[in-house]
């Protein structure tokens, strides 16, 4: 019997069926079209460049030895690639690899697999129309829903993560934007909700990225022109996590392209996950559509730990290290560590390692010298409490008369100026300024802050003010 190009490919589909899972079989060998037979090539048709790439890296000697089955020791594989321009022009287009460069049955040198060329993401791209690609979800499991310890500062961003946990797609909270100071546990709460998605929903798409990391792919997927490619890995995600999405300032271009992304898993119901160090009002240089859409679900802002959260993650801390501590030692540590929970850990982590590797007891004088070595060598961040009650003293005034609603004037100059102060020397948003300075909302700290920045270069008394406050705030 005379054998063409499909029945050659049917006789290797059955071989390869026997010998790798039925998902993958589906996945990667089920869109693949026969195309030609001349003498011992065959020719056949992939979705992308990517899904040749991919055949390539995961299976070219299971190719090598179904094909060599069928037309012999000679046997030659040649690709043809083709996809959809979904962007732009919609007309396809057909690239034919030649089998003299990137044949797959070529010499001995198929054995070497071809290099994935990200080796942080497993999957760089996507073809249109494969679904179920097993695509690394880049989760640290250490960052769970049980080490991250429920508080006042934290409880509306835990309890909105845990709701989009049991439900990805099926809350209001989309997109939920966690935001915060630094070392206060946004990317651990990030992680902590995709760790539980995943266990919870194994079969959904997963995918953690930096928004760092996000647009070094893309400026590269522009290089390479496969832009399109980037947008359709995206778009499969059912659960996307971006760290840091202040960090897309200034970046035009890859704000356009998240938006798209986003406006696409948002219309199909995907759940969208992100972590900033501000809130969306308070961030500079990202376009108004991106920021209306930052605003579509929750914005939960992690604050600075309060004294009964910061002992519970003290004992937490300890308990998973095996290690007691005397009740009065862990008091001292929550006393003057207070504004950054990776600056309590670290203190932590520090007086433990003294203690084994010197083979001292853990004391409390130990303890002071840990903590003078450490918040020495760390830059602390003022809280909002102190700047209140330096202003109020230099006042002469408490702080219950600095929040009131009094309109005299010295009263609301030394407000505004806490405010000012605030905004300078915290991670606080403007809305947390103003919720803590007097009930106030964020338009009263901007207008508080650009009044300052006015009066300071017009009023040679308020200008010392402002200087005296900086001194007295050691900044």
């Amino acid at each position: 019997m005379t054998k063409t190009a499909q029945t050659v490919w049917d006789n290797c589909l059955s071989f390869i069926q026997d010998n790798i899972t039925p998902q993958a079989y589906k996945t990667w060998f089920e869109p693949i079209n026969a195309v030609k037979l001349a003498d011992a090539a065959l020719s056949i048709q992939v979705p992308s460049k990517f899904f040749y790439e991919w055949l390539e890296e995961h299976y070219v000697k299971l190719l090598k030895v179904a094909l060599n089955k069928e037309l012999g020791e000679n046997a030659k594989l040649v690709y043809v690639i083709k996809m959809e321009n979904t962007y732009g022009n919609n007309q396809p287009f057909t690239e034919k690899i030649p089998s003299a460069n990137r044949s797959a049955m070529k010499s001995q040198e198929v054995d070497a697999p071809f290099k994935n060329k990200n080796p942080e993401l497993k999957n760089p791209f996507v073809i249109p129309g494969i679904r179920n690609l097993q695509i690394e979800s880049q989760l640290n499991p250490n960052y769970n829903f049980d080490n991250f310890l429920e508080g006042d500062s934290n409880r509306l961003a835990r309890s909105a993560g845990m709701a989009v946990a049991n439900k990805p797609g099926g809350t209001s909270f989309n997109p939920l934007l966690i935001f915060g100071g630094v070392g206060l546990g946004k990317t651990h709460l990030a992680h902590a909700i995709g760790v539980q998605i995943k266990d919870k929903y194994p079969d959904k798409t997963v995918l953690y990225i930096s928004a760092e990391k996000f647009t070094q792919q893309y400026i590269e997927s522009v290089k390479k022109n496969n832009r399109n490619d980037f947008i359709h890995f995206y778009q499969v995600i059912d659960v996307l996590i971006v760290d840091d999405i202040q960090l897309l300032s200034g970046k035009a271009g890859t704000q356009d392209v998240f938006f798209h992304i986003f406006n696409h898993l948002h219309q199909n119901g995907k759940q969208v996950i992100l972590t900033s160090d501000k809130a969306p009002v308070d961030m500079q240089d990202i376009e108004q559509r991106l920021l209306s859409r930052f605003k579509w679900g929750l914005s939960a802002e992690l604050q600075h730990p309060g004294f009964e959260t910061r002992i519970s993650i003290i004992k937490h801390k300890l308990y998973q290290d095996g290690v007691e501590m005397p009740e009065e030692i862990i008091e001292f540590l929550a006393n003057n560590i207070k504004t950054n929970i990776r600056e309590l850990e670290g203190a932590i982590i520090s007086l433990i390692a003294h203690s084994s590797f010197n083979k001292k007891e853990i004391t409390l004088d130990l303890a002071k010298k840990i903590v003078e070595n450490y918040v020495k060598h760390t830059k602390r961040e003022v809280s909002i409490d102190y700047i209140q009650k330096i202003v109020s003293d230099y006042f002469q005034m408490d702080v219950e008369t600095l929040q009131s609603k009094t309109r005299k004037r010295h009263i609301v100059q030394a407000r505004q100026l806490a405010m000012f102060f605030a905004k300078k020397l915290t991670k606080a948003s403007l809305a947390s300024i103003g919720s803590q300075i007097g009930q106030r909302d964020h338009a009263t700290v901007l207008h508080a802050c650009k009044t300052v920045d006015n009066l300071a270069s017009t009023d040679k008394q308020f200008r010392k003010y402002v200087e005296d406050l900086r001194k007295k705030l050691a900044v």
